[in-house]
């Protein structure tokens, strides 16, 4: 097959793939060999006429749809390949004519990807952004170090805010015990909030082994219909009750908990990485604001299509998270009252900016003629790699040629992206 580009008006992209005689007679007799014992022709068993009794039979085109098909669907995705074309919607195909024994000529036209003239993609000016990093940081960094390496233990005294209880209840309203209110040996901590308002108060006091009754009220807004607004009595059974012991902050501490010898240098290292956080994120930030800006100065017409895959984009993906917490997109979208025309129109507008950003931003690789070479798409494999825990030979097997393509891609926007902050003022 030989692949030659033609032409390209706005999106639209013309090129033809070229077969030979013998690329479409080798064809003809893989698809015979597979569809041959199809045909009962009269003197011959079920899959036993030659290929040229059949097509005597039925007409020598016979097996040309066929072959035209596989070799469509063989060397379609490598043509677009050999031409580095990134196609957004199916292709309109028009064919030569085809006779057996000849080879044929089919003339493709497809919508690609927009290839867009940026302007002021470079000088764009914005506001300096420094975050500052200040001792409280560093300080809340140690106490939620020391909070990790801390231990419940088991106290003989009433109960305070802060332990954690562990208890036996049962709920009633009146004299009716309510589903969903029964529990054993539940642990809750004092002040958390993780119960009905005002249950937690009441057993600040409560001792080990002690029986205790809580009367709360529950809210009128609560999810249970039958139970809102609706006093109920809790009978409870306090077991144990635990308190938090943290570690001292000292030299022993840092020794434990990390390389450091000394807790100053614990807190050092700590206010580093802190500051690291906090320069990258400030970098991250101007950065959305340059391209945002250069967004915002360049109108570019979004394909529907490639708005509509976006937004399926997003849907798979908030259905994906949802899945880890246990519901499924359709059940968000009941219990928000949606359908998925309605929650797909909220989407939209996000889709398109996201869709135009990418356009602008392969506007600039093309006008910037920006590469990635093979050394920098190694390391990057090798980055995604140690992220899944393998290597990087079985990464690209998973990943496979085209999302190679893709990723490819991904680097050269990031690289125009840094073009863009590498030539912004900052006041």
């Amino acid at each position: 097959m030989k692949a030659t580009f033609i032409s390209r008006e706005k999106n639209d992209v013309k090129f033809t793939m070229e077969f030979t005689a013998e690329e479409f007679e080798n064809a003809q007799i893989k698809v015979y060999q597979k569809a041959k014992d199809q045909f009962q022709i009269d003197g011959f068993r079920k899959g036993k006429a030659p290929r040229s009794i059949i097509e005597k039979h039925y007409g020598e085109g016979v097996f040309f749809e066929d072959a035209i098909d596989d070799l469509f669907r063989e060397h379609y995705g490598k043509a677009l390949g050999e031409l580095e074309l990134e196609v957004i919607d199916s292709p309109a195909a028009e064919f030569s004519k085809i006779a057996k024994g000849e080879g044929f000529t089919v003339t493709i036209t497809v919508p690609c990807f927009p290839i867009v003239e940026v302007k002021d993609y470079k000088g764009v000016e914005i506001d300096k952004i420094e975050q500052e990093v200040k001792d409280e940081d560093v300080e809340n960094e140690i106490k939620a170090l020391q909070k990790r390496n801390g231990r419940m233990i088991l106290v003989e005294r009433p109960a305070k805010e802060g332990d954690t209880v562990l208890l036996d209840y049962s709920g009633f309203v009146g004299d009716e015990q309510f589903e969903g209110g029964t529990a054993e040996r539940q642990e809750l901590k004092l002040g958390s909030g993780m119960f009905i308002p005002g249950f937690e108060e009441q057993l600040v006091g409560a001792t080990p082994g002690e029986k205790k009754d809580v009367v709360v009220t529950f809210p009128e807004e609560y999810h249970a219909e039958d139970l809102a607004g609706k006093e109920a009595v809790f009978h409870c059974l306090v077991h144990e009750i635990k308190e938090e012991q943290l570690p001292e902050l000292d030299d022993e501490f840092a020794k434990d908990v990390s390389e450091y010898d000394t807790l100053e240098e614990l807190k050092k290292a700590n206010r580093e990485r802190l500051e690291a956080y906090a320069k990258a994120g400030s970098e991250s930030q101007m950065k959305d604001a340059a391209l945002g800006k250069v967004v915002e100065a360049n109108e570019v017409d979004v394909p529907g299509t490639m708005v509509e895959d976006e937004m399926d984009r997003m849907c798979q993906e908030l259905d994906q998270q949802l899945r880890y917490q246990g519901m499924s997109l359709e059940q968000y979208l009941q219990f928000t009252g949606k359908d998925m025309a309605a929650f797909r129109n909220e989407l939209r507008p996000d889709a398109e900016r996201q869709v135009k950003t990418r356009i602008i931003l392969m506007g600039i690789v093309e006008a910037e003629g920006i590469k990635v070479s093979q050394e920098e798409m190694e390391e990057e494999l090798k980055v995604m790699a140690a992220q899944y825990q393998t290597t990087a030979d079985k990464l690209k097997e998973m990943i496979g040629v085209e999302n190679l393509t893709f990723l490819m891609k991904d680097l050269q926007v990031k690289k125009a992206i840094e073009l863009i902050f590498e030539n912004a003022v900052i006041k």
